[in-house]
């Protein structure tokens, strides 16, 4: 995936013509197709872009508009000819990064995206739905435009066990009953002392250990906050065996966090938080306790618009 600006006008024109030709007809048609390298220079010079190449050909484009608080994704298309290899989905989630990357970077004061939009057409149901499943969701409709959006991810460096302590204390301050959070990472990353630390955010009762050998625990609230969901998710055979544990709580007055739960827990609500731990570097040779963390905090659903994940970071 290559950052480009108005110079590679002619290259997504390119894609953009045999994208939007190969749809449907629409009525009215795709502004799209009346693009000239001109108006594409134009659009791409507040904001750049990104070019998705195969084999050193052009295959995948996409405009990036910096609107207010939000980065528009516009232009967005697939040459027909190289569609099926996973293109669109890796262009979605470069300008996810790439949001978030200028998020990171904006000064005091300077304009950061704190939402990825797009526009679609509502007469192309499996196009609204493809967005849907990249999560994004539906937040205005004026015919024929359906707006869908999803909030910015927010990665943090965690240096040692402490800090992920500290870090799911911090988040505590912003989940609410009814939230989900889907934990990722391999084995002794930190998923535990990251939930450790939300427990003691949220106030509730009982030490917060690991849930493999119980598959759940439920840590109930010392004052008027949530109950505290803990489970994990390693050795359940797919959602529906998550939907029928046998909790002594309602999920809508909890706060759950499911360990190793990718692919699963998004079913049990509309908007989660994806927490992804990774190692900060590559190194092999370094003390397990003191390697540092990238985590990455991926809020999908209308729920965490407007939530500022920044906060977390803030001493």
């Amino acid at each position: 995936m290559t950052a480009i600006g108005p110079e590679s006008a002619a290259a997504v024109l390119a894609v953009v013509g045999a994208a939007f030709a190969a749809r449907p007809a629409l009525d009215p048609p795709a502004d799209a197709l009346n693009e000239t390298e001109e108006s594409i220079a134009a659009l791409l010079t507040p904001g750049g872009g990104l070019l998705a190449l195969l084999d050193g050909r052009p295959v995948g484009a996409v405009v990036l508009d910096p609107v207010g608080d939000a980065l528009y994704l516009r232009r967005f298309g697939v040459d027909p000819a190289a569609q099926g290899r996973g293109i669109a989905r890796a262009l979605v989630r470069a300008g996810l990064a790439e949001a978030t990357r200028r998020r990171a970077q904006a000064g005091a004061g300077e304009p950061a995206p704190h939402r990825v939009v797009i526009l679609a057409r509502e007469e192309l149901p499996l196009t609204v739905q493809f967005w849907r499943d990249m999560g994004f969701a539906e937040t205005g409709r004026r015919t024929p435009y359906v707006e869908m959006a999803r909030p910015v991810p927010h990665t943090v460096e965690v240096p040692d066990a402490d800090a992920m302590r500290t870090l799911g204390e911090r988040l505590a301050a912003l989940v609410r009953a009814g939230d989900v959070l889907v934990l990722s990472g391999e084995l002794g990353a930190g998923k535990t002392t990251f939930t450790q630390g939300l427990g003691v955010g949220l106030g509730v009762r009982g030490a917060v250990t690991s849930p493999t050998f119980v598959i759940a625990r439920v840590h109930p609230s010392l004052g008027s906050g949530p109950a505290l969901v803990h489970v994990d998710a390693y050795r359940l055979g797919g959602a529906a065996e998550l939907d029928d544990l046998d909790l002594d709580t309602d999920l809508d007055d909890a706060v759950t966090v499911v360990e190793w739960g990718s692919g699963l827990a998004e079913g049990l609500a509309d908007a989660w938080l994806e927490v992804r731990i990774g190692r900060a570097t590559g190194a092999t040779d370094v003390d397990p306790d003191a390697d540092p963390r990238l985590v990455e905090l991926d809020p999908v659903g209308v729920r965490w618009l407007g939530v500022d994940l920044l906060a977390v970071s803030r001493s």
